[in-house]
């Protein structure tokens, strides 16, 4: 290789490296702005209760999929760390549903904040070729309604949820 082929390289290389920065650090502040934007309709995640009754259904293992403000399917909540994909437990309870994630706390959603729990083919970025995807639509303490999804492992799993009147 000459002594220009290299220099050229090394120049593109560089050109490359500045754009692929440029672009990482534009996506980090829009999702800060979005954030920011959010935190006054998003408010508080509703407390964790002292004690729960018994399991009545679940719990069940999978991917918590992210939340999105009702009733855009692709308008991901990114406050409150809501909006982070992570591997989770969803487990219901005569008080509520109990959404542990791994990486982040907790995600409790009482009784009384459920709209509507049914299944969906697409939530926040995530497509599926069936309805795979439980969607639980309820009130948060602010007074907006998010969509929080949750993919079980097992198929199966889904129907326990969806069926459940809510």
């Amino acid at each position: 290789m000459n002594e220009g082929t290299l220099i050229g390289s090394l120049v593109l290389a560089v050109v490359i490296a500045v754009l692929i920065g440029f672009f990482i650090r534009r996506l980090v502040t829009g999702w800060r702005h979005r954030i920011e934007r959010q935190i006054e309709a998003i408010g508080n995640l509703p407390a964790l209760p002292d004690t729960v009754g018994p399991v009545l259904t679940g719990p069940t293992p999978g991917l918590y999929v992210g939340s999105t403000i009702a009733p855009h399917w692709n308008d991901k909540v990114a406050a409150a760390a809501l909006g982070f994909r992570s591997k989770a437990v969803l487990t219901r309870y005569p008080e509520g549903i109990m959404l542990q994630r791994s990486g982040t706390g907790p995600i409790w959603i009482p009784d009384e904040s459920i709209v509507a729990v049914r299944g969906e083919r697409a939530m926040a970025g995530k497509a599926l070729t069936h309805e795979g995807i439980v969607a639980i639509r309820w009130k948060l303490p602010s007074g907006t309604e998010i969509d929080t999804g949750f993919r079980a492992d097992d198929r199966r799993e889904t129907n326990k949820w969806v069926k459940e009147d809510v």
